[in-house]
C-alpha cells in the first residue's frame, strides 16, 4: 500500500481541505484522519454509516484501595506528579497520573495497582470497498501518537488489498506527526504564505527529511502574500523539495466547507488549483511504479 501523508507544521493552512480534496479526485478506498486531538476529516467525507467503534487503552493509571491502605504515606511521598491527595482517605488523581509505578512498588501493604484505562476510541468506518479509520483522544491523554499508530494499523489492516491510501496527519511537529510519518511513502507539505508559515513549513520539512520520506510542497492561499509566497518557492527550490503548485485564497472553499462539501464538489478556483496539484502529487508518488489504477 502507497501511503499519502498530507501534513502542515501548523493549524489553519488548509491541510484537510485539500486532504478531502486528494481523497474525492482520487476516489481513493482507504484514508485515515491522524489528527486525533481534534478529528474532523469526518465532517468533509460524509459518512453513511456509523462506525465500529473500541477501546484504546494507553498508559496504566493507579489505583489505591481504601480498605487496604493504611494511610502510611510512602506513595504521595513518592510521587513526582503530586497526582496522589490524601482529604480523608488518599485517593490517585488520573489525569495528573503518568502510570510509572512508583506508587505500587513503595507501598508496604500493596494496596496500590496499576489499572488499564482508557484513553481515546478508535473508529472504523466501512462503506463498500472504502475505508476510513480515525479516533477521538481522551482530554487530558498524553498518548496521542501511540493512538496515530493503531489508526494506521487499523486502516492497514481494513484495507489490505488497497494499493493507496491519503492519510490526514495532524498541526505541528510531535508525537503524532512523527508517528503518522512513519512508514509513509510520501509527504505533501501545505505550506501558507505567512511568517508563521513559513517557519512551521521549514520545522515539517526538516521532521521529514530525518525519515528519509519523499517531501513535496503546495503554497495554499498564496495570493495573500506573494512576497512570502515567492520566499518559500526559493526554498524549496534552494533544499531540492519539488513544488507542486499554488492555490488561490477563495471565498467559496470556504462556503463548500462549511457546507460539508469538497472544494472539488463546486467550481471554484481552489478547486481548479487543487486539482492541478493533485496531478502532480501523483505523478511524483507513483513515479517508480507507475501510475494509480482506476
Amino acid at each position: 500500500m502507497k501511503q499519502l501523508l498530507i501534513l502542515s507544521g501548523k493549524g489553519g493552512t488548509g491541510k484537510t481541505t485539500i486532504a478531502s480534496a486528494f481523497i474525492k479526485l482520487s476516489k481513493a478506498r482507504a484514508y485515515a484522519d491522524c489528527d486525533v486531538d481534534a478529528p474532523n476529516l469526518h465532517l468533509i467525507t460524509k459518512q453513511n454509516s456509523l462506525p465500529k467503534k473500541r477501546d484504546y487503552y494507553g498508559l496504566p493509571k493507579a489505583e489505591i484501595d481504601t480498605e487496604l491502605c493504611i494511610e502510611c504515606g510512602q506513595c504521595r511521598q513518592n510521587c513526582r506528579f503530586d497526582a496522589i491527595s490524601a482529604d480523608g482517605k488518599y485517593k490517585v488523581d488520573p489525569f495528573a497520573c503518568e502510570g510509572c509505578g512508583v506508587c505500587e512498588l513503595v507501598c508496604p501493604v500493596e494496596a496500590v495497582t496499576l489499572k488499564p484505562a482508557v484513553a481515546g476510541e478508535l473508529l472504523l468506518y466501512t462503506e463498500g470497498e472504502k475505508v476510513f479509520s480515525t479516533a477521538q483522544l481522551k482530554m487530558g491523554s498524553g498518548t496521542s501518537g501511540m493512538l496515530v499508530t493503531e489508526v494506521k494499523k487499523q486502516m492497514k489492516s481494513a484495507a489490505a488489498d488497497v494499493e493507496f491510501a491519503i492519510i490526514d496527519g495532524s498541526p505541528g511537529i510531535g508525537c503524532p506527526v512523527i508517528a503518522s510519518l512513519s512508514g509513509v511513502d510520501m509527504v505533501l507539505i501545505v505550506a501558507e504564505p505567512s511568517i508563521s508559515g513559513i517557519s512551521d513549513m521549514e520545522r515539517i520539512i526538516n521532521t521529514a527529511t530525518k525519515f528519509g520520506v519523499k517531501t513535496a510542497v503546495c503554497i495554499n492561499k498564496f495570493d495573500t502574500n506573494m512576497q512570502n509566497t515567492e520566499k518559500i518557492e526559493n526554498f524549496c527550490k534552494g533544499q531540492g523539495i519539488s513544488l507542486m503548485g499554488r492555490i488561490p485564497f477563495d471565498s467559496d472553499a470556504v462556503k463548500a466547507i462549511n457546507n460539508g462539501q469538497t472544494i472539488v464538489d463546486i467550481v471554484c478556483a481552489s478547486g481548479a488549483a487543487v486539482k492541478v496539484v493533485f496531478s502532480k502529487t501523483m505523478e511524483l508518488l507513483f513515479e517508480e511504479g507507475g501510475g494509480l489504477r482506476s
